[in-house]
């Protein structure tokens, strides 16, 4: 993940406020829907993590062929990473 915990919660802290300040949301506990929302930024940006991760497993499984057609593993990875990207719905 790019960035460290301390700094998601601070960005969910700094979030929860601006929208109470700007009257978007009310609620009676801030410390509940701070964690929410903390979780919620960390699920989504981790989400890239998971999908490097995944890709990683492909190449190493399709390695062999790789190395034998001369296929470069920056340009693979970025292919099939697009690819994942797509079946996930995620923007990277």
């Amino acid at each position: 993940m790019i960035f460290s915990r301390d700094y998601i919660g601070y960005l969910a802290r700094r979030t929860v406020k601006h929208l109470i300040d700007a009257k978007m949301i009310t609620t009676s506990d801030m410390k509940v829907v701070e964690s929410r929302v903390t979780e919620g930024l960390i699920e989504e940006l981790s989400l890239e993590d998971r999908i490097n991760e995944e890709v990683r497993v492909i190449l190493e499984a399709y390695s062999e062929e790789m190395r034998k057609s001369g296929a470069q593993y920056a340009e693979m990875f970025k292919k099939v990473k697009t690819e994942l990207a797509k079946k996930y719905k995620a923007v990277l």
